[in-house]
């Protein structure tokens, strides 16, 4: 009896200990620490940002480089790349002049989300660990943590609003959100529409919904994003479990084509919301 609870014991210890090591390796929503420079963690994630980067600064000193006065190869592939975007932000600006004004902005975000969302496909991401008995993987795609989507979202956000106050000033921008200028017209309009009293009060509130569509635009950027890219890297994972080859190609390609597509929507509400920056309220 003893060596039966003795074996019983042992069974659960070996089966606690296995269920743990397994959720180690699980696909985490959150970006985990590989390491510690004094207070400061560096997250998987943060350490693909940073290669990501690299490559982006390492690829455009090259293509700068080999720059001729008659394009040839990567730098007639670019300038097509670049006359392409540049007709696709007209349809939003309604300006080339606009357009080329925002294009490096833009297009900084374009391909840095790019790469980030491409590079979480690359073998070795999710695979490669780090720690030991606590392995954590080396490697996670940029933009399948929340911290870089918000990151990238707060940065246009709060660039579009120093955009807007460059380009119109600050007091017609900030009637946008607090419109003093409605209320401070009711007295004189009331003369000749009496409607100015119900009229104007509504503009006012509706420029302080404004605010709270600012917040929610920092959310919805980060949050498509993220959701987008940590979906397809939790659904490569599932796949790859099942079976390690053949069935995850499909999905690749199908992730290949999402990322292209999440950072043009990115790059393009950024345009938008550059651009809606710079036009007065009417």
């Amino acid at each position: 009896m003893p060596d039966h609870n003795e074996n019983l014991i042992e069974h659960l210890e070996v089966g606690e200990h296995t269920t743990t090591h397994t959720e180690e390796h699980e696909h985490q929503i959150y970006a985990e620490n590989i390491a510690q420079i004094g207070g400061f963690g560096i997250t998987n994630s943060l350490l693909s940002s940073w290669i990501a980067v690299l490559l982006i600064v390492a690829i455009a000193f090259a293509v700068k480089r080999r720059t001729k006065m008659v394009p040839t190869g990567v730098q007639n592939l670019m300038e097509m790349v670049i006359a392409g975007f540049l007709d696709f932000f007209d349809g939003i600006t309604g300006s080339r002049k606009k357009s080329t004004k925002f294009f490096p902005f833009i297009f900084a975000f374009f391909t840095f989300i790019l790469v980030s969302n491409w590079m979480g496909l690359l073998p070795g991401f999710g695979t490669i660990t780090v720690g030991g008995d606590h392995a954590v993987p080396l490697f996670r795609g940029g933009t399948a943590d929340l911290n870089t989507t918000l990151a990238l979202a707060t940065i246009a956000v709060v660039a579009s609003h120093i955009i807007g106050v460059m380009s119109i000033g600050i007091w017609h921008h900030f009637n946008k959100f607090i419109n003093l200028k409605a209320l401070a017209e009711i007295p004189a309009k009331m003369k000749k529409d009496k409607m100015t009293i119900m009229i104007n009060p509504i503009v006012f509130m509706a420029g302080l919904l404004e605010i709270i569509a600012e917040f929610a635009k920092v959310a919805s950027l980060s949050f498509r994003l993220f959701g987008n890219v940590f979906a397809g890297e939790v659904l490569l994972a599932t796949m790859s479990a099942m079976l390690a080859f053949g069935l995850p190609l499909p999905f690749m390609f199908l992730e290949v084509l999402v990322g292209f597509v999440q950072a043009l929507v990115f790059s393009l509400l950024v345009l938008s919301y550059l651009s809606m920056s710079t036009e007065k309220h009417a």
